[in-house]
C-alpha cells in the first residue's frame, strides 16, 4: 500500500473523507493505474471500516477513476486515449477563452504575478531533487495567475475542477525530464504574449500548449498498451 494521509474533517461525514482520501491519491499517482484496491487493506491503512471504503469506492467509479473487474474487484482505472482526448479537448477551449480574458484584463501586478510563477516553475524543472507532486503544483500556479487575470469566478471554478481531472495527465507528461525544457519554453511565450496583451498570439501559443501535451502523452498511452499486449 502507497504512502498517504487520511485528513480528518470534522464538517465531513468519515465516508466523504474516506473518497476524498482516495480521490487525491489516485489523482496524484499514489495510487496507479490498473493498481487494486483491497477494502481490507485499505481499511487498516486509514483506520476505518469496511463500509466507508466500500462507498467510496462506488463515488470514485461514478467518477471514471475506478472500473470493477470482473473476479478481481476494484482496480484504479488506466489511463484512456478517449479520456484524455475528451479531457483536453474541454480544456483546450477553456484556456483559449481564459487567456484571451487575460489578454484584456491582467493588471500591472498580474503580470509581475505570472512572471514570478514562471521563474518558480522553471528553477524547481532544472532541480535535481523537486518532487514530481511540486512541479506539477507550480505548472498549475502559472496556469492559475492567468485564469484569476481575468475575473471570471465561472470559468475560475469550472477550469479548476478541470485541472483535477487533469492531474493524473499532467504527471504523466512531466514525468519525462525531456518535456520540460519544452515547458520553459512554452510558459515563456504564454508570459511574453499576455503581458503584451497580444490575444491572437496568446491563443495561439496556448493551443500549442495543450496540443504537444496530448501528443506526448497519447505516445506513453500507445507505448504502454503496446507493451502490454506484447507480454
Amino acid at each position: 500500500m502507497k504512502d498517504f494521509d487520511m485528513k480528518i474533517n470534522e464538517y465531513l461525514p468519515l465516508r466523504d473523507v474516506v473518497f476524498n482520501t482516495l480521490r487525491t491519491a489516485i489523482l496524484k499517482g499514489e495510487l496507479k493505474p490498473g493498481e487494486r484496491l483491497m477494502e481490507i487493506a485499505l481499511a487498516n491503512r486509514l483506520g476505518v471500516s469496511r463500509t466507508p471504503i466500500r462507498e467510496a469506492i462506488r463515488k470514485l467509479e461514478l467518477e471514471g477513476l475506478v472500473v470493477m473487474i470482473p473476479r478481481k474487484g476494484a482496480e484504479v482505472a488506466r489511463i484512456t486515449e478517449k479520456d484524455l482526448r475528451d479531457v483536453l479537448e474541454v480544456r483546450c477551449s477553456l484556456e483559449q477563452l481564459a487567456v484571451r480574458l487575460a489578454c484584456l484584463r491582467i493588471t500591472p501586478e498580474g503580470i509581475h504575478a505570472l512572471e514570478k510563477a514562471c521563474m518558480n516553475f522553471e528553477e524547481a524543472a532544472k532541480s535535481d531533487d523537486v518532487s514530481l507532486n511540486d512541479l506539477a503544483e507550480k505548472d498549475i500556479a502559472f496556469h492559475d495567475v492567468i485564469y484569476n487575470a481575468t475575473g471570471n469566478t465561472r470559468l475560475i471554478s469550472i477550469l479548476s475542477n478541470m485541472w483535477e481531472q487533469m492531474y493524473r495527465y499532467r504527471l504523466e507528461y512531466l514525468k519525462s525530464g525531456a518535456q520540460h525544457a519544452k515547458l520553459i519554453e512554452e510558459h515563456r511565450k504564454i508570459l511574453e504574449t499576455v503581458s503584451a496583451g497580444n490575444a491572437d498570439m496568446a491563443e495561439k501559443v496556448i493551443t500549442e500548449h495543450v496540443t504537444e501535451q496530448e501528443r506526448c502523452v497519447m505516445e506513453k498511452i500507445r507505448s504502454e498498451s503496446g507493451e502490454e499486449n506484447g507480454k
